[in-house]
């Protein structure tokens, strides 16, 4: 397990291309507060877990911050990073699960927001169905219909490549939405999953 520590946050801030931070599994508190006043785009996706602390500092970055790595986030660090003001995308590919709580911090995020769920509560599904910005759940493969009902009402693109489960109500549910559904017309995915199932 490699540790991106002070030293090697300084390295990098003296000499960025010569370092390399995307195998850092874990970062101390004082790197990410160095790593916050970076001009330019944050690799981190190597980081596994992340500190409440380091994820305030990070959310100070004022560039693209990739945290592709990450397999959990707590309720506070969900909320340090829903005020990351950078290009408006933020990607956490690799968090399979996440709180009621986490979810509804994230929903105020103000751009595109990128989640590698495995499983949706219905509570998230509302929270994050406020999000003013596209939405990816790929790795969805099901969805409650009260899920289905509240992601409907999100206004932007919706992401939901990975679902092989939907109900006639849920599926009636989506099709209903104003915005696309993997770059297509909701009622023309909802047949279009339909037909991939006979």
């Amino acid at each position: 397990m490699s540790v991106l520590d002070e030293e090697l946050a300084k390295a990098f801030l003296d000499d960025p291309d010569n370092v390399d931070l995307s195998k850092a599994t874990e970062i101390t508190d004082a790197a990410a507060e160095l790593l916050s006043e970076h001009v330019g785009v944050l690799h981190l996706s190597g980081l596994i877990e992340l500190s409440d602390a380091a994820a305030e500092f990070l959310s100070k970055h004022e560039e693209l911050l990739r945290l592709n790595g990450l397999t959990e986030l707590s309720d506070a660090a969900a909320e340090s990073l829903s005020k990351h003001e950078g290009v408006e995308d933020l990607s956490l590919n690799s968090l399979t699960e996440l709180s009621d709580a986490a979810a509804e911090s994230l929903s105020n995020y103000q751009g595109c927001l990128s989640l590698g769920l495995t499983q949706l509560s219905d509570a998230a599904a509302e929270s994050l169905s406020k999000l003013e910005g596209d939405l990816s759940l790929n790795s969805l493969t099901k969805l409650s219909h009260a899920a289905a009902e509240s992601l409907s009402k999100h206004q932007e693109w919706l992401y939901l490549s990975g679902l092989t489960e939907l109900s006639a109500a849920a599926a009636e549910a989506l099709s209903k939405r104003q915005g696309k559904i993997n770059d297509q017309d909701p009622k023309e995915w909802v047949e279009s999953l339909r037909a991939g199932k006979e």
